[in-house]
């Protein structure tokens, strides 16, 4: 029987998990759209690409289940203000203030805006009949870390102490972000803890980018495959971390992986494609937290690519995916 080899020990080309066949194709028809690769020279390109166009013809009212409102409020202390996508049910099924989702937009801590991923929190609001509040963060390499991870409590300490404001419940925030905003979300649960903040209700961390080193199986498995592989993995955290990016002065703010403590946190949701980058670190992550005592649900999905159920939603297993996030949701919100 072959050795499973550790952090370190695997090599880029290692056989790598087959792609689900739906997903294949689609990744076959997306690959002059999607980056596989990444360097900090693509970064200014890629903030032009036409993504940001699509957002902006985003129909943010689903049809007019929503009010829509864009907010600036107060930065940290010396800091930009951060802008804050609100969008609340126009006519709540039920009486009284209404759950939270406090979401984190991805984009490789590089690119991105409050309207990049909101649609997947839009959807499941409109099925729970909560607020969803999609926070604007500031982007590495221009602003490294603790830039973003700071924004991104100071929005969510906002978001608690004016819940009451927009229809919402300070108790009943949950917090959730997909691939660096994925990472982003664990940060924050991490230092709403440390510092006593809010406390969520609970943390959905898909596929999160959680580890500056770089080094897992999986990350040599998926190199030159898929959607962001290893040396988009090393733009992205160098942009944020410049030279710290795999060295020992590593904040568990900027990489949760790096924790040392995981107990005390909020339930956890985590999930990731068995064919990508992030999936060894994803599911330490999970193992660490049932290690310290806490409540996680982990799903790894067959043959699933980096955000794939958000690049090929009608495949079977992005309905699945897709389907696993609201049960888990409604369970923990009781709506």
């Amino acid at each position: 029987m072959a050795a499973v080899p550790a952090r370190g020990e695997a090599h880029d080309h290692d056989p790598a998990p087959p792609f689900d066949p739906e997903l294949a194709a689609a990744l076959e028809a997306l690959k002059d759209m999607v980056p596989r690769e990444l360097s900090i020279e693509d970064i200014p390109l890629m903030r032009q690409g036409p993504g940001i166009e699509m957002l902006a013809r985003l129909d943010l009212t689903m049809d007019g289940f929503f009010e829509v409102e864009d907010r600036l409020v107060p930065g940290p202390e010396g800091a930009p203000e951060i802008s804050l996508l609100i969008c609340r049910p126009a006519a709540p099924a039920k009486p009284g203030p209404l759950p939270v989702i406090y979401h984190v937009h991805g984009g490789g801590m590089v690119v991105g805006t409050n309207r990049v991923g909101v649609d997947e929190p839009l959807t499941w609001a409109r099925e729970l009949g909560a607020v969803v509040v999609s926070v604007e963060y500031r982007l590495a390499p221009e602003h490294p870390h603790p830039a973003p991870v700071e924004d991104v409590y100071t929005g969510l300490l906002w978001t608690a102490e004016h819940a009451d404001e927009f229809g919402g419940d300070a108790g009943r925030i949950v917090i959730a972000g997909a691939s660096a905003g994925g990472g982003l979300t664990a940060a924050l649960a991490l230092l709403a803890r440390d510092r006593k903040g809010p406390r969520p209700l609970g943390q959905v961390l898909m596929c999160p980018m959680l580890d500056d080193r770089n080094d897992t199986p999986s990350v040599h498995q998926m190199a030159g495959l898929g959607v962001w592989d290893r040396t988009a993995n090393e733009t992205g955290w160098t942009a944020l971390l410049g030279a710290r990016r795999g060295g020992p002065e590593v904040s568990a703010y900027a990489a949760p992986a790096r924790a040392e403590d995981l107990s005390g946190l909020p339930p956890a949701f985590l999930d990731v494609g068995s064919a990508e980058t992030f999936r060894d670190e994803v599911v330490a992550y999970a193992s660490r937290l049932w290690q310290a005592g806490g409540v996680a649900e982990l799903h790894v999905w067959a043959g699933g690519f980096h955000g794939f159920d958000g690049l090929a939603p009608q495949a079977a297993v992005s309905r699945d995916c897709r389907e696993a996030h609201v049960r888990w949701l409604r369970r923990l919100i009781g709506e």
